[in-house]
């Protein structure tokens, strides 16, 4: 697997985002390894939140969810995807799947960081990567907040508006990121907040994450993640962990999955399911800090324990 490394000059100067990054290898999947980042705010034996991110963002995208979460005693860590951000960047589309991505999150999450009592913040694709985590190693996690998120296994078709962004990606001759990030927001970019998330991606080359992402969500029922994530949603339904939906009052593409998710998950049921109002898909960027304090306030009612 031929990968791409984005030069460390490239985050020398991140608007509100001065983390220390940390770096471990796992394993590719053909032989040879990745390195993949994640960022860390909070005590380290306060219990862990888990901060997953989609596409095509990386973790600057939690930047001020995270001193929230930490000035609350919680361990918030927040990785890269595989492709994104300061992690590798395979440059082949065909290096990515689904199933590869569940495994390189497991890789890094249990076997590096070795992480339990796991509360999982999952929007976009950090849902569709984490509740299969979740459904898979269930003894690792205690609480689930879904943030405009799915699972989605192609027995339903994906909105209109999701086409139209899937049919943007995979023509556009110059992916413009920063771009598609600033559309699913309310709030209107600083050029230093721009730069950020153009930071990973120096030319077209770092790019095949991004190109990848849209082309491996379940859209037919015959699609390769189908199973997996029909088993997923059998575990889950099953499960009584304790689920939160904290979905924003402005996102046209997962709107149709909170009634879902809240009823068909047991932890869900008797919650009072907070709306982040005010807020588009990336609604950590519109509202970071009303996300999280939603987030402290379900895991602080759960009594969750010290991180073990």
């Amino acid at each position: 697997m031929r990968t791409l490394r984005t030069p460390d000059d490239r985050f020398a100067h991140l608007a509100g985002f001065d983390h220390p990054p940390h770096y471990a290898e796992v394993p590719d999947g053909d032989g040879g390894t990745l390195r993949m980042a994640w960022v860390e705010q909070g005590p380290a034996d306060g219990p862990v939140v888990l901060l997953l991110h989609g596409e095509p963002s990386w973790s600057f995208l939690y930047r001020t969810a995270m001193p929230v979460l930490a000035g609350a005693g919680l361990r918030a860590v927040a990785p890269d995807l595989v492709g994104f951000g300061r992690s590798d960047k395979p440059a082949e589309i065909g290096d990515h799947s689904y199933a590869r991505h569940v495994e390189w999150m497991r890789a890094l999450t249990f076997d590096v960081l070795d992480l339990h009592g796991v509360t999982l913040v999952g929007q976009d694709w950090g849902g569709l990567l984490g509740l299969r985590l979740v459904a898979e190693h269930p003894d690792r996690f205690a609480a689930v907040v879904a943030a405009n998120t799915g699972l989605p296994t192609g027995d339903r078709d994906m909105p209109e508006v999701w086409w139209q962004f899937r049919r943007a990606v995979e023509k556009a001759p110059e992916l413009d990121v920063a771009r598609l990030v600033q559309s699913g927001c309310r709030t209107r970019f600083t050029p230093e907040v721009r730069a950020a998330y153009d930071a990973p991606f120096p030319d077209e080359s770092y790019k095949a994450g991004p190109r990848a992402m849209p082309l491996l969500v379940p859209t037919r029922p015959d699609d390769p993640a189908t199973e997996a994530n029909r088993a997923a949603w059998a575990a889950l339904s099953s499960s009584d962990i304790p689920f939160l939906c904290a979905f924003s009052d402005g996102d046209p593409i997962t709107a149709a999955m909170e009634p879902i998710l809240r009823r068909a998950m047991p932890g869900a049921a008797g919650r009072e399911h907070p709306t982040i109002v005010g807020a588009g898909h990336f609604l950590q960027e519109d509202a970071g800090p009303e996300l999280a304090a939603e987030v402290v306030r379900f895991v602080s009612g759960l009594g969750a324990a010290p991180a073990r």
